[in-house]
């Protein structure tokens, strides 16, 4: 049998750099695709709420059914004789972690009304106690206070709670936001207006914050303006190559720009 040599034969230059060009793009394709699959960035769950805090107002966190914390707004009176001349007021309110990994953050016997900025996570203050305020008055008159809720005799007004709670096991922080007010005979009205908590485990949140991550701050948030931005051109193959290998592809088509120009 009659064997054929067959000799390798050259391609022409310009055929040689577009296979190149074609590999490269198919490269920096790969990337696009890996960078797509990616795990989501962390997203905060935020529930707006507009409750009178009573005897038992529960909060459920992440809306599975299971009520993580309860507030609690108590008030006890005594009377000597009539109560319009004279007798004993005592209110209170708490807050406490259904649960035991389910926790306050505070120091002490109290637990902490948090202004808004401060992160909330696991180098946090955890566990506090429950106590939020309390009011002692004697006939109306002499009133006495406590707690950091009660704030300087009136209340306080946008201050949170930090939270710490479990979710399948695993530790997850958030938050609750309350408007306390102390009348003059001895009563506290508290208003949860809103609480929120980080989907990934273990990661801080910023009290106050309801949307975006940890290392955001509310000027940062995205806004409608950059989600009708125009689309950026495609890059064409010679943009490809250069995203696939970075400054040295950039070097390499230009020098083969150059020396195209130069034949």
């Amino acid at each position: 049998m009659r064997r054929i040599s067959r000799t390798p034969r050259r391609l022409p230059y310009s055929i040689h750099q577009r296979l190149n060009m074609y590999a490269l793009a198919a490269g920096a394709a790969g990337v696009g695709m890996l960078a797509l699959s990616q795990p989501s960035e962390a997203k905060i769950v935020y529930t707006p709420s507009h409750k009178k805090v009573g005897f038992g107002t529960f909060i459920d966190l992440n809306h599975d059914g299971i009520n993580d914390f309860k507030l609690s707004l108590t008030r006890r009176q005594s009377c000597l004789g009539f109560c319009s001349t004279s007798g004993t007021t005592n209110a209170s309110l708490a807050g406490k972690g259904l649960g035991k990994a389910n926790q306050l953050y505070g120091q002490g016997k109290f637990a902490s009304a948090l202004p808004a900025g401060v992160r909330v996570g696991p180098k946090g203050k955890f566990p506090g106690g429950d106590r939020m305020a309390y009011v002692h008055a004697t006939d109306e008159i002499n009133v006495d206070f406590s707690g950091p809720w009660a704030g300087s005799g009136g209340g306080v007004q946008h201050r949170f709670l930090g939270l710490k709670f479990v979710i399948h096991g695993k530790t997850h922080f958030g938050w609750a936001r309350l408007k306390v007010t102390i009348g003059r005979s001895a009563t506290i009205d508290a208003t949860l207006s809103g609480y929120a908590y980080e989907t990934i485990a273990n990661k801080p949140i910023i009290a106050g914050m309801t949307h975006g991550t940890d290392d955001s701050t509310n000027e940062d948030f995205r806004t409608d303006a950059s989600l009708t931005s125009p689309i950026p051109d495609v890059p064409q193959p010679a943009s490809l190559c250069a995203l696939a290998m970075g400054t040295p592809g950039l070097s390499i088509w230009r020098r083969e720009e150059s020396a195209v120009a130069a034949r």
